[in-house]
């Protein structure tokens, strides 16, 4: 990865106050980058907004299920380059409701693709998920597997995935698929998910509390190796070998959710606070991790932070967020929403 690279490109991100956006944003902006910023919803207590990063990018107000917010976004601000993050991202949520989950995670992606079509941007990420693979009777993912989700956020997943796919061998969009499996890092504030939800009941010394049996089995990449192989995915989009494939990102290393749980209870010294198994997941699958062969061959990626660098890290950002009071984003420089 250069810098040079992003220098002076025209990037949109969507789902910038999410996790992973808002650290993309922030490395782009280091880059010196022309950030577009797709926001449905102003958190104050979004990184994207606590860090002021949002003073430095140009905004569009807007959701994904609105083409013609999504078209000016691209046509207006002369966009050369996407990365599509934005999206309904939480398993339960999608199992009560899978109507919204659908309209905002496949609508949205085909809306935000044909305006990449139009307008001719030059690349295309679309951010996937483990969950487009669905059940497999063999693991670890890999790329050649089928895309076969059963449940509505697995199937969102898929769909979106099969779509942007289409978009290449279609219309050759230069387009490609990240698929990771559980990104962790700080600024999550959807404290349903196991690391920011378990981190935050030790801080307050609280049983940490696990929707599963604890047994399932999960990959945990921490958000700046996620950050880097989106953008060496933009990079190397030129390649004919990267265009319209799918490529996984993981850390190699699956645990169990009581593993995971264990570390950060060793990590923050709170071993004396057992954690609360409620066993009541529904809509998930017992066991994902992925094979990133193809990402360190052909993209020469790999990830900088082993688990215990990346938790520090993402423990430490929870200490600062819990230990100061939530921003209110100054409306006289972002008046829009």
């Amino acid at each position: 990865m250069t810098i040079q690279f992003w220098q002076q490109r025209r990037v949109l991100v969507t789902g910038a106050t999410g996790v992973v956006g808002a650290w993309l944003v922030k490395d782009l902006l280091a880059q010196g980058a022309y950030v577009v910023a797709l926001v449905r919803d102003a958190d104050p207590q979004s990184e994207f907004f606590r860090s002021g990063d949002f003073r430095s990018v140009s905004i569009v107000s807007g959701c994904l299920e609105d083409f013609a917010t999504l078209e000016r976004a691209v046509n207006e601000h002369e966009v050369d380059t996407v990365f599509h993050l934005a999206a309904q991202t939480i398993v339960g949520t999608a199992h009560r409701s899978p109507v919204p989950t659908f309209e905002a995670n496949i609508r949205g992606t085909y809306y935000l693709l044909e305006a990449c079509r139009i307008h001719r941007v030059q690349r295309v990420v679309i951010a996937s998920s483990d969950k487009a693979y669905g059940p497999q009777l063999q693991l670890p993912y890999r790329e050649d597997m089928p895309l076969q989700g059963r449940h509505p956020y697995e199937v969102s997943k898929s769909c979106a995935d099969l779509i942007a796919q289409s978009y290449y061998h279609t219309y050759g969009l230069p387009v490609a698929i990240a698929r990771c499996g559980n990104v962790y890092g700080g600024g999550d504030l959807n404290w349903s998910r196991i690391v920011p939800g378990t981190i935050r009941s030790l801080l307050h010394q609280e049983a940490p509390l696990i929707r599963s049996d604890g047994t399932f089995v999960r990959d945990y990449l921490y958000v700046k190796d996620v950050v880097q192989g989106y953008q060496r995915l933009a990079e190397c989009l030129e390649d004919e070998r990267v265009a319209g494939e799918g490529f996984n990102f993981s850390q190699e290393a699956p645990l169990t959710v009581l593993q995971l749980v264990d570390t950060l209870r060793s990590l923050m010294h709170c071993e004396a606070i057992l954690p609360l198994v409620q066993a009541n997941a529904r809509g998930e699958i017992h066991s994902q991790h992925l094979s990133a062969l193809k990402a360190r061959t052909l993209l020469e990626w790999q990830p900088r932070f082993s688990l215990e660098e990346g938790l520090r890290e993402t423990i430490d950002w929870y200490r600062q967020f819990f230990a100061l009071p939530a921003r209110t984003p100054d409306r006289t420089l972002y008046p829009v929403l």
